[in-house]
């Protein structure tokens, strides 16, 4: 018996489909099929899915696809999406519970009503297990910084709960187990007036908006900013070493590559202008890091994932 008959015989009650586009389901609007996509009713569905699934079976949980390039073969394996019963956003005390489909602005939101200070969450475009995962964090506040557990379904099917501690945060990453689907994550804010809260957030938002491709088909900051980094915030001190001015030096804000585009208003962003496919999104992506070695000896690290088949 193959693996297909394998995991078209389990029993579920979500839905299951083969050959699912990924570009249907990534901001970036790039991708091949997923060989097998799974979005499984509740916790106990997805459950009993990963017991059952062949251990050589891979499983890539995916959220809303924010800070993603799915490459143009698709994804081998099960791709697993939670949707509606994984979203749900509860407060008690200072602390919110917030399930991994949960979108990171609505989590933001409903904390700063209950005058829970989650704001930095608010510009992030994602959802709340891709937040942990990534270590998502914008202004100087990181997930890491009010995470206090996650929830999950190990790929063998068990259920776990992990320590903020126990998960290995680094810099846009973690260390969470191979094939672990994270469900909840548990956040504890500052306490404020949900007034002064809302003020900041509707800031940030502003400041976001000004200097960043918000309208576009992006996926975020594309590149991670080197180790130890300074930002001086002046465009004139060659000491300033934040990947966006590294790339904007290089030469390489505007670039081009077939209709995928490093954004002219922040060089940080890969976009897709219309019809791009994701081998010119992460090639050009490859030319601008090839750029910026040559021309300040700094090696820039993909921050966007890059998964499947080219």
């Amino acid at each position: 018996m193959d693996e297909r008959t394998q995991i078209d015989g389990l029993p579920v009650r979500g839905v299951l489909q083969r050959g699912k586009p990924m570009d249907e389901l990534t901001w970036l609007r790039v991708g091949g099929p997923a060989e097998c996509l799974f979005q499984p009713a509740d916790e106990d569905d997805l459950a009993g899915f990963l017991a059952a699934l062949p251990e050589a079976v891979p499983v890539f949980p995916l959220g809303v696809g924010s800070n993603l390039i799915v490459r143009d073969g698709g994804l081998p394996g099960v791709v697993i999406r939670l949707g509606r019963g994984f979203n749900a956003i509860r407060v008690e005390g200072a602390r919110v519970t917030a399930g991994a489909g949960a979108l990171d602005a609505h989590v933001a939101r409903r904390a700063a009503e209950a005058g829970i200070d989650l704001g930095f969450l608010r510009t992030i475009p994602g959802s709340v297990g891709g937040a942990v995962r990534m270590n998502a964090g914008c202004y100087g506040s990181y997930t890491a910084d009010v995470l206090v557990e996650v929830r999950g379904v190990t790929r063998d099917g068990r259920w776990t709960t992990l320590e903020a501690g126990e998960i290995g945060f680094g810099y846009r990453s973690s260390r969470l187990p191979e094939g672990f689907v994270l469900t909840e994550a548990v956040f504890e804010g500052a306490r404020d007036a949900p007034e002064a809260i809302a003020a900041r957030m509707a800031a940030q938002v502003a400041r976001r908006d000004a200097t960043q491709p918000t309208r576009v088909r992006s996926a975020g900051s594309t590149f991670r900013n080197p180790a130890g980094y300074s930002s001086t915030g002046r465009d004139d001190d060659p000491q300033d070493l934040k990947a966006w001015r590294l790339i904007e030096r290089a030469g390489m804000r505007g670039a081009t590559l077939g209709a995928a585009q490093m954004s002219p208003v922040h060089a940080n962003f890969l976009v897709n202008t219309g019809g791009a496919k994701a081998a010119d999104l992460e090639n050009l992506g490859e030319m601008v890091r090839k750029r910026v070695l040559e021309t300040s000896g700094i090696g820039l690290e993909w921050e966007i994932m890059r998964v499947g088949v080219e």
